[in-house]
């Protein structure tokens, strides 16, 4: 999970169905966003935390000088939370096509967002991690709901093969885990570390198959 903000809550993104992953999504360059300000030891899904503007406009240039080398469509996905979605105005203002869309948004924690995890409790906390794949015990979504809404995102990614999105750690997480085949994590022990602030994931279609349940629970 992501322990920064987010933009502001916009009601529960309900479960996605498993879905069919078409042929033509081959890529995802993936950025997670800039380090946001006031996110330290505080839990942060939906919190719309501010970014440095220098940071924003950094990695923008950063995913510009990528899709030169590679010859990318200059288009960039970001939910609509301003640490992802100021580095998506940045290139707009260089002529690039910012899509925004709150399928690519933070996990929602629901009452905790915003909340030092001291404020949350330990008592809290364990439980969450006791049904880590399905509690959502803090009224916001599971773990297997984001797996859900990521599955659902992917499968509606219309356009080039190769997509540009700047991301959020938990989000990003879960569609690794997903375009890995892999199933929801029943335990944290399982979830993976965060992708570094401003640093890119190469997400490979591959070999996955073709159908693939997104909330399946498996290990």
């Amino acid at each position: 999970m992501e322990h920064e903000p987010a933009g502001p809550p916009q009601g529960r993104i309900p479960e996605c169905a498993a879905r069919r992953y078409p042929s033509e999504l081959r890529m995802l360059y993936v950025w997670r966003h800039p380090k946001a300000i006031g996110a330290g030891g505080r839990c942060i899904g939906r919190t719309d935390l501010a970014v440095d503007p220098r940071r924003a406009k950094r990695l923008a240039h950063g995913i510009r000088r990528h899709a030169r080398r590679h010859a990318l469509a200059h288009e960039v996905w970001t939910s609509p939370l301003r640490r992802g979605a100021d580095v998506g105005r940045w290139l707009a203002r260089w002529g690039w096509h910012h899509r925004i869309d709150a399928a690519l948004a933070e996990i929602d924690f629901g009452v905790w967002d915003g909340l030092t995890w001291d404020e949350i409790g330990e008592s809290a906390v364990t439980a969450w991690c006791a049904d880590f794949a399905r509690y959502c015990g803090h009224g916001g979504e599971s773990v297997s709901m984001l797996f859900d809404r990521c599955a659902g995102w992917i499968a509606d990614a219309s356009g080039p093969s190769v997509c540009c999105v700047v991301g959020h750690a938990g989000w990003i997480n879960a569609a690794r885990l997903m375009l890995e085949g892999r199933g929801v994590p029943s335990s944290p022990n399982a979830w993976p570390p965060p992708l570094a602030h401003a640093r890119k994931l190469e997400l490979r279609r591959g070999s996955i198959p073709s159908d693939y349940p997104a909330s399946g629970g498996g290990p």
